[in-house]
């Protein structure tokens, strides 16, 4: 059985977040997803990854997070712009935005904390099936404007851009280098 993370192919990762995502979105929010952009880095090298790369940084952003741990060890950060997580909320609750706006930031952080956890999950199931089995933590989210995760030097770094319905979003991957 595989137990390093330099035995995960960056094909397998693009893959299962693919997969992923795509699901979620289609089957939480009724509409499609599509990987647009992928980056690859052995560590801190790219500092300045998420949503800055589409000059949002100083827009207010929702990151959901969910760690794993096991054979593989890793987090998978979810950014939102956050009109984008607004509106996302609304999709997956079947809210107004009147009704969300009632309702407050919480409902927010929840249903973004869902798609995440719903996102590494299958994400998760997928490296389960090629032999990595691993268990997931609970969710966070991280709000603000400018800011980045900045990875230990040891780490490896896939970041995907996706687009869905002309809205932009990023899957920051962060893989523990083998243990």
């Amino acid at each position: 059985m595989p137990t390093a993370t330099q035995e995960i192919s960056e094909t397998l990762i693009r893959e299962n977040i693919n997969r992923a995502v795509c699901d979620v979105f289609k089957t939480m929010l009724h509409r499609p997803a599509k990987l647009a952009q992928a980056s690859i880095t052995g560590g801190v090298h790219d500092r300045q990854v998420g949503l800055r790369e589409e000059d949002l940084a100083n827009h207010p952003q929702v990151v959901g997070t969910v760690g794993f741990l096991g054979e593989i060890n890793g987090l998978i950060y979810l950014y939102f712009d956050g009109a984008f997580a607004k509106h996302c909320t609304c999709e997956m609750l079947g809210m107004t935005p009147a009704e969300l706006e009632a309702a407050g930031d919480e409902v927010i952080n929840d249903a973004i904390g869902e798609i995440t956890n719903m996102t590494v999950g299958s994400f998760k199931n997928g490296l389960n099936d090629h032999g990595f089995p691993c268990k997931l933590t609970i969710p966070s989210i991280l709000r603000g404007r400018n800011f980045c995760i900045e990875p230990i030097s040891d780490s490896q770094r896939f970041v995907y851009l996706f687009e869905s319905e002309g809205q932009r979003f990023v899957a920051d991957i962060l893989l523990k280098c083998g243990e």
